[in-house]
């Protein structure tokens, strides 16, 4: 017996994960499925896998519905039909337009019509009409009862009980955005599609035959063998796999000598190591796609940054794919490409945000649109979207929505209601919601990517696979992440913006001069590193100065030990300890402290995993991956892992260890694997920051412009503006004379971007700059108003932030001069005239207008003052007790301190009370820290962006000050002195 099934990929109708509908189908009888899933084949081969499994034969298809109508369902009798599917509904997908009432004539498909089409009139060879169980009645009161042979059976499950269908209720509430009182069949509501077992099912079909035989003949007919071994990406680079081996050696020893010389023995017996392997296991393809890429974007002088585990390889580095040094940090290659490890490999290029799309563009043109696509992802429910959404469905109230996700424990969110909603939500979570995009991974595949996925069109505009990456691993696909972020764009812009204020040409790919730059080595050393990517944080600033980091190899264990798990766990702390007394160092076996030696005997990546268990346990390197990414929940195979973890045991036995110490190895082994850091990954994340702390060491005022221009450092804008006037810049507010829509700098004045300026269109900014370029400064306001034809609420915004301060006219007198213009449209005729009427002036009375009533305009359209600062504006001359540069000589001792709070992190106790860290800048713009404990915490809660006064106890921790708040509260600002400086356009009409 056979049915057709909807899994849960069926977005927001079905119920049952893939291996849930198989595993039920198989408990209810059925020797066969058809998965038909509603316009997509995110399930198909997670399908197919369950179905070999458990021994039922798999057949797939799609469902196709054109908003809530079913149109027909499309049964694939083999890979081509499948592929015909795939075709079908991407073309449709990509156009973004609505399905067709018939399909096209497909040659190995079968199409099935809804039985409400009531006719078997002009069906082709290969057209049904499907009958449901609780439309066995109609049929016998249907003409089409006379057409048999045109008729199959077509149950379609989509959930297994009472509970199921009440959840199927939900997702479609969900679905519609209603309540779930107000379903109708007309949303796709099913109410009839629950699992039955196959004898009853048969039996309900009894009296016609003839609709189950020709069902059984279909599935007789339909052969899906599919592999899953092969690899799919694209074969081969150049005319064949031989040509890509010698090529890929040519380019490998070319790099070779650029990168170490001509003699440098290890890295040539490195190189030809690494080619052995990659040719053994038909990757050089793969290799070569990637340098091409690389090769392109560096062509057109774009930045990128090779990392994740592909800079373990030194091939890699040599192809310029990374700038990470394997042989100088001691990278295995096992960790990237492993001869014993089924998962492929993947390289990881991040581009500057504003240049990825170009290289996307690039590899779709150079590889094809049929045999690339980006790669999706699935976007599930979780915890608070769900109780959102479930929140709605039930009628609560925005104000009730808030408090429930909020607290969902707390005693008033404790009803029928949100019984309900706890009962389902927890039913949901972890479903797929929505199809999404990965975040970078791309797809270049052999044959057309239809032969295995249906295409989306998402926002990128781009075709996306409907799967996501681990379908991908397990088809047989690797993929290339193109990932994108703004640390890049600052090093880019930095470099440009050095060359047209300086005249000066830096390669900020030196990072080999830049590790030894004394200059640099003490900015590390300091902590000063705002903007640098990876290491501006309060933690990463913080764990700097406790470690005296000042060299390349520390900043790559703090870019691993700051890691969340890492930190969590005790080794951070224990790092650290181990850093400041060598000599208290205990090593459980002389093997862990030679392999440890670089890191104090403590395990702070995923490579000192490989590296125990191949020195101390005797596991050779692919082993040695194959088990660390088993502790790591990534092994696909528990029998393979155990044979591993028994071989870890058995050779330490035969190595003659007491079992004690095998035992505690072991467990540190175990305990440290599930968030363990690639080395790879800090190296790549610590050239990265070296190249943003050299620039920022030497370029400081450009390198901040760059960082405010590309808007993703750690900190909003206000920081590093005011960093670079620390660095000695003169900071000037938006001019329409001098600012380009991004921030800019000439010499030391740096002028803030019109961008920056609350709700100044985008359109508006861009004219008034194209507009000066092109015809040169604005010579006053009326001509500024008469060349760009911008509105009065746009002038009138201009007038605010003093953008017309080269006028030397105040902004009331402005405010005055735009009424009378833009109220006399007559007088900004843009055509000539034969006479030029005399301008009016205006006299004005006398207003006061201080500079604090200047800097809360400022506020207010930049959201931080620039002609003054936050103390400023305090109604206190009070600055505190203690600078944060002379916070360590109080140490042990209660002081007050005053500082602009800079940000918070907010963290749980181990009994989930709420403590917060906090960060503040001082008088003289310098940073300092402070722990809220929760009992502090409770009556003086931080109170929003401001300057506060804190009183509490200096503590130290390795050299590193901070303070244990034991007060705090936000200080008021001095008021406005007057109604003239909020006067608007309106105000004076």
């Amino acid at each position: 017996m056979m049915a057709f099934v909807h899994s849960y990929y069926s977005l927001r109708y079905g119920t049952l994960s893939v291996e849930e509908v198989v595993a039920t189908a198989v408990k209810q009888g059925y020797k066969a499925l058809i998965l038909t899933d509603i316009n997509n084949t995110s399930g198909v081969f997670p399908f197919v896998a369950a179905c070999r499994e458990l021994g039922i034969q798999p057949v797939v298809g799609i469902e196709f519905r054109r908003d809530n109508q079913l149109l027909y369902t499309g049964v694939a009798l083999n890979q081509a039909g499948f592929q015909e599917l795939n075709i079908f509904l991407s073309h449709y997908q990509l156009l973004q337009e609505a399905l067709p009432d018939k399909p096209p004539a497909f040659n190995q498909v079968m199409v099935i019509y809804p039985f409400a089409l009531g006719t078997s009139q002009a069906l082709q060879e290969n057209e049904y009409i499907g009958v449901r169980p609780h439309e066995l009645n109609k049929l016998q009161f249907s003409n089409l009862r006379h057409y048999p042979d045109k008729l199959v059976m077509q149950p379609v499950f989509t959930y297994e009980n009472p509970e199921g269908y009440a959840l199927h209720r939900h997702l479609r509430a969900i679905d519609h955005n209603i309540l779930l009182s107000q379903l109708t069949p007309e949303h796709a509501l099913n109410e009839d599609a629950a699992f039955l077992p196959a004898n009853q099912l048969r039996k309900s079909y009894e009296r016609f035959p003839s609709l189950i035989s020709n069902l059984e003949k279909l599935v007789a007919q339909a052969s899906f063998t599919f592999d899953f071994s092969s690899r799919k990406n694209k074969f081969l680079f150049s005319a064949t796999a031989y040509d890509d081996k010698l090529l890929l050696e040519k380019l490998a020893q070319d790099g070779l000598r650029q990168r170490y010389g001509a003699t440098h023995k290890v890295a040539r017996q490195r190189v030809e190591h690494e080619l052995t392997i990659i040719d053994k296991l038909g990757f050089s393809a793969y290799f070569l796609i990637t340098w091409d890429v690389i090769r392109y974007s560096m062509s057109r002088g774009f930045y990128h940054i090779g990392r994740g585990s592909g800079a373990n390889s030194v091939v890699a580095y040599c192809l310029r794919i990374t700038d990470v040094d394997p042989i100088e940090l001691d990278l295995y290659f096992e960790r990237f490409l492993n001869p014993k490890r089924t998962s492929p490999p993947d390289f990881d290029i991040d581009y500057s945000w504003d240049e990825r799309d170009e290289v996307l563009d690039y590899i779709f043109k150079r590889y094809g649109r049929e045999h690339t696509a980006l790669l999706g992802a699935m976007s599930t429910f979780q915890q608070n979207a769900i109780l959102r959404e479930l929140g709605k469905v039930y009628g609560l109230p925005k104000s009730e929505l808030d408090a429930l996700v909020a607290n969902p424990a707390a005693g008033a969110n404790q009803n029928q209601y949100t019984q309900q909603i706890f009962r389902y939500g927890k039913l949901l979570t972890d479903f797929p919601n929505v199809r999404s995009i990965h975040a970078g991974g791309v797809l270049i595949s052999e044959q057309p990517l239809t032969c295995y996925t249906a295409l989306d069109l998402p926002p990128k505009n781009m075709p996306t696979s409907q799967w996501d990456m681990y379908v991908a691993e397990s088809i047989g696909f690797e993929k290339l992440d193109i990932l994108s972020q703004r640390g890049i764009g600052h090093i880019k812009e930095c470099v440009h913006l050095v060359q047209q204020n300086q005249k000066l040409k830096i390669d900020a790919h030196e990072v080999a001069r830049f590790k030894t730059d004394e200059k640099v080595r003490q900015q590390l050393k300091s902590g000063d590193t705002i903007g640098c990517f990876y290491i501006e944080s309060p933690a990463m600033r913080g764990l700097l100065k406790k470690l005296h980091c000042d060299n390349y190899l520390s900043l790559v264990a703090a870019s691993s030990i700051i890691r969340p798990g890492v930190a969590k766990s005790g080794m951070m702390k224990a790092y650290i300890q181990r850093f400041h007394h060598p000599d208290k160092i205990e090593h459980i076996h002389p093997v862990l402290g030679e392999q440890l030696k670089e890191t104090y005997g403590v395990m702070v990546y995923q490579e000192d995993v490989l590296k125990v268990c191949h020195h101390f346990a005797g596991l050779d390197l692919a082993d040695a991956d194959v088990l660390r990414r088993g502790m790591s929940g990534k092994s696909r195979s528990k029998q393979e892992f155990q044979k591993l973890v028994d071989k870890f045991f058995s050779n330490c036995r035969e190595k003659g260890y007491p079992e004690a110490i095998t035992r505690e190895v072991w467990r540190q082994v175990e305990s440290f694997a599930g968030y363990s850091f690639s080395k790879a990954h800090s190296a790549s994340f610590a050239v990265e920051s070296y190249q943003s702390l050299f620039l920022k060491t030497y370029y400081p005022l450009e390198f901040m412009v760059a960082v405010i221009n590309n808007f993703g450092g750690f900190y909003q804008t206000w920081v590093y503006v005011q960093e670079a006037r620390k660095a000695g810049a003169m900071i000037h507010l938006p001019c329409v004379n001098h600012s380009l829509f991004t921030t800019t700098i000439y010499q030391q004045d740096i002028y803030l971007g019109l961008v920056h300026i609350q709700n100044l269109e985008q359109q508006a900014c861009q004219r008034i700059v194209t507009e000066r370029l092109q015809q040169g400064h604005y010579t006053s306001l009326e001509d500024f108003i008469k060349r760009t034809q911008i509105t009065k609420e746009q002038v009138e915004i201009l007038i605010r932030i003093d953008a017309f301060r080269f006028t030397g006219q105040s902004k009331v007198h402005l405010l005055w001069e735009a009424l009378y213009l833009l109220g006399h449209k007559s007088n900004l005729d843009a055509e000539a005239v034969l006479f030029q009427a005399p301008q009016k002036h205006f006299h004005l009375p006398s207003l006061t207008y201080t500079l604090v009533d200047k800097a809360w305009d400022e506020l207010e359209l930049l959201g931080f003052p620039v002609s003054l600062s936050y103390f400023d504006l305090l109604k206190t001359k009070y600055r505190g007790d203690v600078l944060a540069a002379a916070m360590a000589q109080y140490t042990g001792r209660k002081v007050r301190m005053l500082g602009i709070l800079v940000t918070t992190k907010q963290v749980r106790t181990i009994r989930g009370e709420l403590m917060q860290f906090g960060t503040f800048l001082d008088t003289q713009n310098n940073f300092f820290d402070t722990v809220n404990f929760p009992p502090s915490l409770k009556d003086w809660p931080f109170k929003g962006p401001g300057v506060y006064l804190l009183l509490g106890k200096i503590t130290a921790e390795f050299g590193f000050p901070s303070m244990e708040v034991e007060k705090m509260d936000k200080l008021p600002f001095q008021e406005k002195h007057q109604p003239a400086t909020n006067l608007k356009l309106a105000d004076i009409t």
